[in-house]
Formats: structure tokens, C-alpha cells, sequence
């Protein structure tokens, strides 16, 4: 097999991009520019997962809680000396960071979400 028969690296990784966006888009229910968004998409995606919306949450909370302990555990051993790597501290302060960053946002969402069924007129 050739060098040409291969596909190129970066396409590969525009094809997953490009795939992780159009799921993205299905769950958050945002208009897909790309192509058509039919109700059938968002239920193949949450049939796929296998688990429902509560016990996804629950997951999220508990992964963010566990980050959250792993990074104060890292601070809490690079101050009182115990030849943790600055590095590894700071990662896992930015993990855990991030993951709350994005936890807070699926919260606002849902909010926003539970707001606008609340003003459909039945």
C-alpha cells in the first residue's frame, strides 16, 4: 500500500470534528447548518447511550466532584512538600476547572431549557 492510498492524517481528524459537531449540535438541539436535524437523530444518539438524562447528570456531577478532590489533594501535597510535579498540580487544577466550567453551562442550559417549556402556552 501506497502513501496515497492512505488517507491524510488531518482529513481523518476533520472527518471526527466535523462528526462530533453534527452529535454536538443533535443534543443541544442548535440548528445544523450542514444538513438536515430530524427528531430521529437525537433519539438514535440518547438510545445509543443507553442511560438516561438523570443518571448522565449524576455521572457528570460525580466525575466533576472526583477532579475536584484529585486537584485540592495535588495543592495540598505540593505545599506541605511532598515532590509533586508543579506540572501535574497545574493540570489537575485546569481539569478540574474545565469540568466545572462545563458542568455549570450544561446547568445554565437546562435552566434555559426548563424556562422555555414552562412559557409554551398549552
Amino acid at each position: 500500500m501506497t502513501g496515497r492510498d492512505q488517507p491524510h492524517p488531518l482529513a481523518q481528524s476533520s472527518i471526527e470534528k466535523d462528526n462530533a459537531m453534527k452529535l454536538s449540535q443533535a443534543l443541544t438541539l442548535q440548528p445544523n447548518i450542514g444538513g438536515v436535524n430530524s427528531k430521529s437523530e437525537i433519539n438514535n444518539a440518547l438510545k445509543e447511550s443507553g442511560t438516561s438524562f438523570g443518571q448522565t447528570l449524576t455521572q457528570a456531577i460525580s466525575d466533576v466532584n472526583n477532579l475536584q478532590s484529585e486537584a485540592g489533594k495535588a495543592v495540598e501535597s505540593m505545599v506541605t512538600g511532598e515532590g509533586t510535579d508543579l506540572h501535574d498540580v497545574m493540570i489537575a487544577v485546569e481539569k478540574a476547572r474545565t469540568s466545572f466550567d462545563l458542568l455549570m453551562e450544561i446547568r445554565n442550559k437546562t435552566i434555559d431549557m426548563y424556562q422555555e417549556i414552562m412559557r409554551i402556552q398549552v
